[in-house]
Protein backbone atom coordinates (compact mmCIF):
# COMPACT_ATOMS: atom_id res chain seq x y z
CA UNK A 1 0.00 0.00 0.00
CA UNK A 2 1.84 3.20 -0.84
CA UNK A 3 1.54 6.52 1.22
CA UNK A 4 -1.05 8.65 0.48
CA UNK A 5 1.03 11.51 1.83
CA UNK A 6 3.70 12.56 -0.14
CA UNK A 7 6.78 13.95 1.14
CA UNK A 8 7.41 17.65 1.11
CA UNK A 9 10.59 18.40 -1.45
CA UNK A 10 11.35 20.90 0.80
CA UNK A 11 12.09 18.87 3.50
CA UNK A 12 13.92 16.44 1.32
CA UNK A 13 15.97 19.00 0.31
CA UNK A 14 16.84 20.27 3.82
CA UNK A 15 17.96 17.03 5.11
CA UNK A 16 19.77 16.72 1.65
CA UNK A 17 21.87 20.36 2.66
CA UNK A 18 21.94 19.24 6.66
CA UNK A 19 23.69 16.15 5.41
CA UNK A 20 26.17 17.91 3.10
CA UNK A 21 26.71 20.17 5.38
CA UNK A 22 27.92 17.14 7.79
CA UNK A 23 30.13 15.48 5.29
CA UNK A 24 31.64 19.03 4.32
CA UNK A 25 32.33 19.27 7.94
CA UNK A 26 33.71 15.96 8.70
CA UNK A 27 35.74 16.32 5.53
CA UNK A 28 37.22 19.40 6.97
CA UNK A 29 38.47 17.84 10.47
CA UNK A 30 40.19 15.18 8.71
CA UNK A 31 42.20 17.50 6.05
CA UNK A 32 43.03 19.66 9.40
CA UNK A 33 44.22 16.32 11.09
CA UNK A 34 46.79 15.68 7.85
CA UNK A 35 47.97 18.41 8.06
CA UNK A 36 48.87 18.67 11.90
CA UNK A 37 48.69 15.76 14.33
CA UNK A 38 46.69 18.06 17.71
CA UNK A 39 42.97 17.61 17.12
CA UNK A 40 41.76 20.87 15.27
CA UNK A 41 39.34 23.03 17.33
CA UNK A 42 35.96 23.80 16.19
CA UNK A 43 36.91 27.38 15.10
CA UNK A 44 39.54 25.81 12.81
CA UNK A 45 37.09 23.32 11.18
CA UNK A 46 34.21 25.76 10.93
CA UNK A 47 37.07 27.82 9.08
CA UNK A 48 38.17 25.27 7.26
CA UNK A 49 34.72 23.53 5.97
CA UNK A 50 33.12 27.89 5.00
CA UNK A 51 30.19 27.33 7.86
CA UNK A 52 30.12 28.96 11.54
CA UNK A 53 31.23 27.33 14.84
CA UNK A 54 27.64 27.66 15.45
CA UNK A 55 27.15 25.56 12.60
CA UNK A 56 29.05 22.71 13.21
CA UNK A 57 27.38 22.94 16.95
CA UNK A 58 24.23 22.65 15.18
CA UNK A 59 24.90 19.26 13.44
CA UNK A 60 27.48 17.79 15.92
CA UNK A 61 26.86 18.06 19.83
CA UNK A 62 30.88 18.34 20.28
CA UNK A 63 34.05 17.39 19.23
CA UNK A 64 33.82 14.20 20.38
CA UNK A 65 30.59 13.36 18.47
CA UNK A 66 32.56 15.07 15.17
CA UNK A 67 35.59 12.77 15.84
CA UNK A 68 33.56 9.59 15.78
CA UNK A 69 31.64 10.89 12.56
CA UNK A 70 35.05 10.88 11.28
CA UNK A 71 35.79 7.02 12.51
CA UNK A 72 32.91 6.07 11.17
CA UNK A 73 33.71 7.65 7.78
CA UNK A 74 37.01 6.37 7.80
CA UNK A 75 36.18 2.55 8.23
CA UNK A 76 33.59 2.95 5.21
CA UNK A 77 35.87 4.45 2.83
CA UNK A 78 38.66 1.61 4.05
CA UNK A 79 36.32 -1.25 3.70
CA UNK A 80 34.68 0.48 0.34
CA UNK A 81 38.95 0.63 -0.81
CA UNK A 82 40.18 -2.64 0.76
CA UNK A 83 37.96 -4.99 -1.06
CA UNK A 84 40.09 -8.43 -1.32
CA UNK A 85 41.86 -9.40 -3.78
CA UNK A 86 43.85 -12.36 -5.64
CA UNK A 87 42.69 -14.36 -2.25
CA UNK A 88 43.22 -17.39 -4.39
CA UNK A 89 46.26 -16.14 -6.54
CA UNK A 90 50.45 -17.49 -5.72
CA UNK A 91 51.92 -16.48 -2.27
CA UNK A 92 53.88 -13.58 -3.77
CA UNK A 93 50.65 -11.61 -5.45
CA UNK A 94 48.55 -12.33 -2.04
CA UNK A 95 51.28 -10.55 -0.34
CA UNK A 96 51.79 -7.43 -2.51
CA UNK A 97 48.00 -7.36 -2.93
CA UNK A 98 47.15 -7.23 0.69
CA UNK A 99 50.41 -4.42 1.28
CA UNK A 100 49.36 -2.27 -1.47
CA UNK A 101 45.72 -2.28 0.35
CA UNK A 102 47.08 -1.50 3.96
CA UNK A 103 49.59 0.88 2.78
CA UNK A 104 47.03 3.23 1.10
CA UNK A 105 45.17 2.70 3.85
CA UNK A 106 47.68 3.90 6.64
CA UNK A 107 48.83 6.57 4.25
CA UNK A 108 45.17 8.17 3.71
CA UNK A 109 44.22 7.20 7.74
CA UNK A 110 47.16 7.17 10.04
CA UNK A 111 46.00 11.31 11.41
CA UNK A 112 42.81 10.40 12.03
CA UNK A 113 43.93 6.85 13.75
CA UNK A 114 46.64 8.36 16.27
CA UNK A 115 43.34 11.05 17.13
CA UNK A 116 41.65 8.15 17.98
CA UNK A 117 44.04 6.88 19.98
CA UNK A 118 44.79 10.43 21.83
CA UNK A 119 40.77 10.48 22.73
CA UNK A 120 39.93 6.98 23.67
CA UNK A 121 40.07 7.28 27.43
CA UNK A 122 36.87 10.16 26.67
CA UNK A 123 34.40 7.39 25.51
CA UNK A 124 33.93 3.94 25.05
CA UNK A 125 32.47 4.45 21.66
CA UNK A 126 35.87 5.69 20.56
CA UNK A 127 37.32 2.56 21.61
CA UNK A 128 34.98 0.18 20.64
CA UNK A 129 35.53 1.84 17.02
CA UNK A 130 39.22 1.23 17.63
CA UNK A 131 38.59 -2.38 18.56
CA UNK A 132 36.48 -2.97 15.09
CA UNK A 133 39.00 -1.07 13.05
CA UNK A 134 41.44 -3.71 14.69
CA UNK A 135 38.98 -6.83 14.13
CA UNK A 136 38.79 -6.00 10.44
CA UNK A 137 42.47 -5.62 10.04
CA UNK A 138 42.63 -9.25 11.86
CA UNK A 139 39.84 -10.59 9.32
CA UNK A 140 42.02 -9.83 6.18
CA UNK A 141 45.18 -11.28 7.41
CA UNK A 142 43.54 -14.40 8.15
CA UNK A 143 41.60 -14.20 4.71
CA UNK A 144 44.57 -13.50 2.75
CA UNK A 145 47.29 -15.87 4.51
CA UNK A 146 45.53 -18.40 4.90
CA UNK A 147 46.91 -21.26 2.87
CA UNK A 148 49.87 -20.41 5.12
CA UNK A 149 48.56 -19.97 8.40
CA UNK A 150 46.63 -23.42 7.85
CA UNK A 151 49.32 -25.50 8.33
CA UNK A 152 49.77 -24.26 11.80
CA UNK A 153 48.76 -24.98 15.42
CA UNK A 154 45.99 -23.19 16.49
CA UNK A 155 48.48 -21.34 18.96
CA UNK A 156 51.41 -20.69 16.96
CA UNK A 157 48.79 -19.05 14.03
CA UNK A 158 47.68 -16.79 16.76
CA UNK A 159 50.85 -15.56 17.51
CA UNK A 160 52.02 -15.48 13.64
CA UNK A 161 48.57 -13.24 13.20
CA UNK A 162 49.69 -11.32 16.10
CA UNK A 163 53.31 -10.64 14.92
CA UNK A 164 51.41 -10.16 11.17
CA UNK A 165 49.14 -7.29 13.05
CA UNK A 166 52.03 -5.45 15.05
CA UNK A 167 54.19 -5.40 11.82
CA UNK A 168 51.79 -4.10 9.24
CA UNK A 169 50.12 -1.53 12.38
CA UNK A 170 49.52 2.20 11.56
CA UNK A 171 51.99 3.42 13.79
CA UNK A 172 55.16 0.88 11.45
CA UNK A 173 53.85 2.69 8.49
CA UNK A 174 54.50 6.31 10.59
CA UNK A 175 57.43 5.35 11.37
CA UNK A 176 58.67 3.97 8.47
CA UNK A 177 57.42 6.87 6.21
CA UNK A 178 58.42 9.41 8.86
CA UNK A 179 61.16 8.88 10.86
CA UNK A 180 62.78 6.56 7.95
CA UNK A 181 61.96 8.71 5.44
CA UNK A 182 60.70 5.69 2.65
CA UNK A 183 58.97 6.62 -0.02
CA UNK A 184 55.64 4.66 -0.32
CA UNK A 185 57.12 2.05 -2.67
CA UNK A 186 60.05 1.79 -0.28
CA UNK A 187 58.24 1.47 2.65
CA UNK A 188 55.32 -1.70 1.01
CA UNK A 189 58.80 -3.31 0.12
CA UNK A 190 59.71 -3.29 3.58
CA UNK A 191 56.20 -4.97 4.47
CA UNK A 192 56.46 -7.35 1.58
CA UNK A 193 60.38 -8.82 2.52
CA UNK A 194 59.01 -8.79 6.07
CA UNK A 195 55.69 -11.02 5.68
CA UNK A 196 57.01 -13.33 3.27
CA UNK A 197 59.76 -14.08 5.91
CA UNK A 198 57.30 -14.43 8.73
CA UNK A 199 54.76 -16.93 7.24
CA UNK A 200 55.60 -20.43 7.00
CA UNK A 201 55.78 -22.60 3.84
CA UNK A 202 52.44 -22.84 2.43
CA UNK A 203 51.14 -26.63 2.36
CA UNK A 204 52.17 -28.60 -0.92
CA UNK A 205 48.86 -30.17 -2.73
CA UNK A 206 48.07 -33.00 -1.81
Amino acid sequence: MTDPTPKSPRIDGRRLRTQRTKQLIVEAYLELLRENPQVPTATQVAERAGYSVRSVFERFSDLLELSLAAADYAFAQGLAHAVARNIGADRQTRIRSQVETRAQICENWLPLWRALLQNQHEAGELRLRIERMRGAIMQRLELMYEPELSALPDLERKHVLIALEALTDFESWGRMRERHGLSIEAARAVWIGAIDRMLPPAPSPS
